[in-house]
């Protein structure tokens, strides 16, 4: 999906709109008689604001905060001066982010939550302990728990003793509200961190304080079943699972922990009590056959038949999905035969052609598609899903021809469509083919150039895949401005800087993306870093966690290769 720019205007018309605020701010400033920051002297500020955003542009962070920095001082605008902040903390200026905040406080003096949440990452990078205090504890004070999270988990890659220490602070002070989901961050925070000790004390503070709320068993289960002990996992479930009266919501979330701990039949058999309908039904399916368990499958198909005298279409729909994975491949084309109505038509010839392509009549199935792909009477998306569906196909045949082919004449349908040469700038980079891959990645860039992904898929295949680390590193922090808390991008950022030799800097980033996301590509990434470092014990445990989440990743591969793990 397109990401739009985070200001919402186009570089030029924003320009425009800037040099109007800008003069207002001075003036209505020099009214009001404020006592303002030195300006910087000949600097004019749209000038230095059109330096900052095309160094922006060009990843270039610690440049254009020096330009937003000054075109802020210039033109006495506080939205400027924190622009500059936010930017110098993402590239790593410390000293650069202070004089921004600096500025932005002598232009705002009155605190705001934002400027106390960056005061404090400022302070806790810096190991400063009582301001970063005294910034958590402003923010504690006025709700703003989330701000707080945010800042002690900004600081984990440089700081992590420090943040433990506050974050046990904060929970044995009693600075968190009575509210469960500011429990639960601190205490996932606390997991992902490996901190058993401040774990368990948060646990015992949610099961003191909300003693009969079944999220709290959810919660000791997860945080048990991350720490590896999933007999104790299952144990705290128990309760929850005997209970007929939980609401839909925590019953899916039970059924999703029962899935996570490797027993998707269990998680089925959760969703199968209380009310159902098509979505509990599908999901049902979908876990039983991920649990390979062929006779409730069956049983499930035959429940689903009962319901089938009425000509409901989404039921039918589904009847033919589910005989699909009982491989009843003529009771599925029967099945989708009879889905009545227009308006699941479309769906139908996919699933048809995907179910001829399982039969082994691969001419049959590809010819279905051709169908689709040219029926100007469908829907574009439709249209659009054909030829993807068919390079997915050719893919799984081994087609290396046919599945560039099928994308050729999506992109010939459907010039510059944003999806369609994303994927085929994947299934590029999966035949090894980095220069059509970038081209692809480059041609959505021109079209949009603040497509996050994009700027972090070609940074990373830059990175992983060639020696061009410099203008990949340009690409992620263009990414990383415009979502500083994605963990794959921070994972990305991390992943260059060790291919540029900062191993240390390399590592902070990567815990902190692992702390924010459990990912095969992280953990083989973080394991790859120690190993290189000496840390061959902890660099086993993080393959093991790979392994654990997908074995055959293939950042874990290469890994496991270059390291000889």
């Amino acid at each position: 999906m397109p990401i739009p720019s985070r200001f919402g205007l186009r570089p030029l018309l924003r320009f425009v709109l800037l040099a109007m605020a800008l003069a207002l701010l001075s003036a209505c400033a020099q009214d009001a008689g404020l006592a303002r920051p030195a300006a910087a002297a000949g600097v004019d500020p749209m000038e230095a604001a059109m330096a900052g955003e095309f160094a922006l542009q060009g990843g270039q962070l610690p440049e254009a905060a020096r330009h937003y920095l000054d075109a802020a001082r210039a033109a006495q605008d506080p939205v400027l001066a924190e622009r500059a902040t936010r930017i110098a903390l993402l590239a790593d200026q410390d000293a650069l982010a202070r004089q921004a905040w600096d500025t932005w406080h002598a232009l705002s003096p009155q605190p705001s939550r934002d400027q106390h949440m960056l005061a404090a990452s400022l302070a806790l990078r810096a190991g400063r302990q009582a301001t970063a205090r005294s910034e958590l504890a402003a923010l504690y004070a006025g709700g703003d728990w989330q701000m707080a999270l945010a800042a002690l988990s900004g600081a984990v890659g440089k700081q992590p003793g420090l943040v433990v220490k506050l974050m046990g602070e904060a929970v044995d002070g009693k600075a968190l509200p009575n509210a469960l989901d500011a429990w639960l961050g601190y205490g996932g925070l606390a997991e992902r961190l490996d901190q058993q000790a401040l774990v368990d004390r948060i646990v015992a503070q949610v099961v003191a304080r909300f003693p009969d709320d079944p999220r709290v068993a959810l919660l000791r289960a997860q945080l048990l079943r991350q720490s590896g002990k999933l007999d104790e996992a299952r144990a705290a479930l128990a309760p929850l699972d005997a209970s007929a009266r939980l609401p839909a919501n925590l019953r899916w979330s039970l059924a999703g922990e029962y899935d996570a701990l490797g027993d998707p039949a269990r998680a089925a058999a959760v969703l199968a009590v209380g009310d159902q309908d098509e979505s509990s039904y599908a999901q049902r399916a979908f876990l039983l056959d991920k649990a390979h368990d062929t006779a409730a499958l069956g049983a499930l198909y035959e429940e689903l038949k009962r319901g089938a005298t009425n000509p409901n279409p989404l039921r039918r729909l589904l009847l033919g999905q589910v005989a699909e994975l009982l491989k009843r491949y003529d009771e599925s084309l029967s099945w989708y035969a009879s889905v009545p109505g227009e308006r699941l038509q479309s769906q139908v010839r996919l699933r048809r052609a995907s179910v001829l392509h399982a039969m082994g009549d691969g001419k049959a199935a590809y010819a279905a598609l051709h169908a689709i792909e040219s029926d100007a009477a469908l829907d574009e998306d439709a249209r659009r899903s054909g030829y993807q569906l068919e390079a997915e196909l050719r893919s799984k045949d081994k087609d290396v021809a046919g599945e560039r082919d099928a994308f050729a004449r999506a992109l010939a349908a459907f010039p510059d469509n944003l999806d369609l040469l994303y994927a085929r700038a994947i299934m590029w980079e999966r035949q090894d083919d980095i220069a059509r891959a970038e081209a692809d990645f480059r041609r959505i860039l021109v079209i949009e150039p603040d497509n996050v992904a994009t700027l972090n898929a070609l940074g990373y295949t830059l990175a992983d895949r060639t020696t061009r680390y410099r203008e990949a590193l340009e690409l992620i922090d263009r990414a990383r401005v415009a979502d500083p808390g994605n963990a794959a991008i921070t994972d990305s950022y991390g992943w260059v800087l060790f291919k540029l030799g900062r191993t240390t800097e390399a590592l902070d980033y990567l815990r902190r993306a692992y702390a924010l996301q459990k990912d095969p590509d992280i953990a083989s990434h973080l394991g790859q870093v120690l190993w290189v470092l000496g840390q061959k014990d902890e660099a086993r445990k993080y393959f093991d966690e790979a392994r654990k989440l997908d074995a055959d990743n293939r950042s874990l591969q290469r890994a496991l290769q270059e390291t000889g793990a």
